[in-house]
């Protein structure tokens, strides 16, 4: 086959990328099958052409998008920057960075093992190490097709009335990790259809990347800094499964006299071997200031029992977190299913929940 069919896809929800991208010499044109949720290099620009085959539907129409970048080894991407999720195989584009502290477990200095307690959690010294990662906005034309791989209302806010557990979410804002990114420019002045894309970003064809941030997006960033910012990343790896988790603090609410602090939670699982396996039943321990400590059992995440493969690794979700103290940890595992009927657990990296020191009221809406 010519064409864009010629080349190997990049298909959402799996890692199915060319890898001669991350070492070619040359830009090269990125497909799209609008409605398909696949994406892929092509060889030409001007050819549109219908295929069918086990990654995307009959008849599907492949567009241009874009042109693929060589990605960074070293640096940041700017504001405006598209890009193409490595793993979950969305369109995006880059709002800002944030400098966070990575803890990998998995790369932790050698340290004699200590009793267990809500801090250590029975387990090695792990020292941070700052990684960059990315406030971004995902194109709302992928995000039917990675709903089952990736939550799209990833940020989530305190609602500013008197129920003091509610929350509202902002669609397609998402955290992605500077690995995650694989670069493209387009000639489109909107190639990311969001509702604020047009708000925060504005057009500048003598700019690289040709979009800037409008006074409303550097607006927005620092009136609402406080409940956006990443700050901390936990990473852990058992049997090749790997767990990343991300914590953010939400904000303080008064309820029946007394202080109840907020947090949410990201977290993305991998599955780093070819072995397909289900997640069946999360366990977590959940430690207060007070002195309480709460355990949590039940079937799957969110209401959902993933299965992680070859073809779809990974999967990703947000959550929440209360507590009547304003600190407190986190830890635990999640028990996976093989085959084979046999099970194992996964261990979730312990983190901290710290609240605000220059406490302030958490954003009820948008804030411009």
């Amino acid at each position: 086959m010519a064409g864009c069919a010629a080349r190997r896809a990049l298909a959402v929800g799996s890692r199915w990328w060319s890898r001669s991208l991350t070492g070619a010499r040359g830009p090269r044109p990125l497909c799209a099958a609008w409605g398909a949720g696949a994406f892929l290099p092509a060889a030409t620009t001007t050819t549109r052409r219908h295929l069918s085959s086990r990654n995307r539907a009959e008849g599907k129409v492949l567009e241009t998008v874009g042109v693929f970048e060589v990605p960074k080894q070293n640096g940041k991407y700017e504001t405006g920057q598209l890009f193409l999720h490595s793993v979950f195989g969305y369109r995006g584009v880059v709002l800002f960075p944030w400098q966070a502290r990575l803890y990998d477990r998995d790369v932790a200095s050698a340290a004699p093992e200590k009793a267990e307690n809500p801090a250590s959690h029975g387990s090695k010294e792990v020292k941070g190490k700052t990684h960059t990662y990315y406030q971004v906005l995902i194109d709302a034309r992928d995000c039917p097709h990675i709903s089952q791989r990736s939550q799209t209302e990833a940020v989530t806010f305190l609602a500013n009335h008197d129920d003091s557990r509610a929350l509202y979410a902002i669609p397609g804002l998402d955290y992605v990790s500077h690995e995650d990114i694989l670069p493209y420019t387009s000639t489109d002045q909107v190639p990311i259809q969001h509702e604020l894309f047009e708000r925060f970003l504005l057009y500048d064809q003598t700019k690289a990347p040709p979009f800037v941030a409008r006074e409303t997006l550097r607006a927005w960033q620092e009136k609402n800094h406080p409940w956006l910012e990443l700050s901390d990343v936990h990473r852990e790896t058992t049997e090749n499964i790997r767990v990343t988790v991300i914590p953010f603090y939400m904000g303080m609410r008064e309820a029946q006299n007394s202080h109840v602090y907020w947090w949410r939670y990201c977290i993305r699982l991998e599955n780093l071997d070819s072995d397909v396996v289900q997640l069946r039943e999360r366990h977590w321990r959940i430690f207060s200031l007070s002195g309480t400590l709460e355990t949590v059992r039940g079937r799957g995440v969110v209401g959902r029992e993933p299965v992680l493969s070859k073809e779809q690794p990974a999967f990703q979700y947000s959550s929440h977190v209360s507590l009547q103290a304003s600190s407190g940890h986190m830890w635990g595992t999640f028990r996976f299913e093989r085959p084979d009927g046999s099970h194992f657990d996964v261990r979730i990296p312990p983190f901290s929940l710290e609240s605000n020191k220059d406490e302030k009221t958490p954003p009820s809406g948008l804030h411009w």
